[in-house]
């Protein structure tokens, strides 16, 4: 039987870029750069993702983030592209080509783990670096990073999330809050309140 994904912690990809102290751009690992190429599922929307910071940055811990967005890069003109020739051509006489292509995600930061795995939620103080390695959470490491000292569900870095000026946060917090619901079955109906208030806003906020 093979072993349970959502209990195993996958490498994704690297930091290549970031867009402020908390949104950062991860280049998704492509065949040939890791041993197992991270399938699409990996990295879907709302998936959280851990980056791992420098040794001394908060302890060399990690930082917490949530794949808020994907972008394709691909070269819209070539002799040899894809309209023209077969990919086995392409990689015969144009390998550079293909190399030129990516598949890229938004991450933005929501918290993080120190260095003994303790979690904490807001914005981090150490930033992550270039060719940092971005992993997906376990379901346990996503339910203890929403867990507080005294055991309750917290999702203290929600305002943040609302206060990006970003209309994928709306929806983006709506998918962190049905997942939540399957982690936390105790807190189902405070989820539930959260996310008919996020919905109804969502839909009457655009039309005011």
């Amino acid at each position: 039987m093979g072993m349970d994904r959502s209990a195993e912690r996958s490498a994704i990809g690297k930091i290549v870029k970031s867009n402020n102290h908390v949104d950062y751009v991860c280049q998704v690992f492509g065949p040939g750069e890791i041993d197992q190429t991270p399938p699409p599922a990996d990295y879907a929307f709302g998936t959280f993702v851990s980056v791992q910071l420098q040794e001394g940055a908060l302890g060399a811990g990690r930082l917490v983030g949530v794949i808020y967005n994907t972008l394709l890069l691909n070269p819209e003109f070539g002799s040899l592209g894809p309209r023209l020739s077969p990919r086995a051509d392409i990689e015969i006489f144009s390998p550079d080509y293909l190399s030129e292509t990516a598949t890229l995600v938004g991450v933005f930061t929501v918290g993080w783990f120190d260095a003994v795995s303790q979690p904490a939620q807001g914005v981090p103080a150490a930033a992550a670096t270039v060719n940092a390695l971005v992993q997906r959470l376990t379901r346990d490491e996503v339910a203890q990073f929403h867990t507080d000292r005294g055991g309750r569900l917290a999702l203290h870095y929600a305002p943040l999330l609302l206060n990006q000026n970003n209309p994928l946060t709306p929806p983006l917090l709506l998918a962190i809050i049905d997942q939540l619901s399957e982690l936390f079955s105790g807190s189902r109906s405070q989820l539930a309140v959260m996310r008919n208030n996020l919905a109804w806003k969502t839909i009457v906020q655009p039309i005011g």
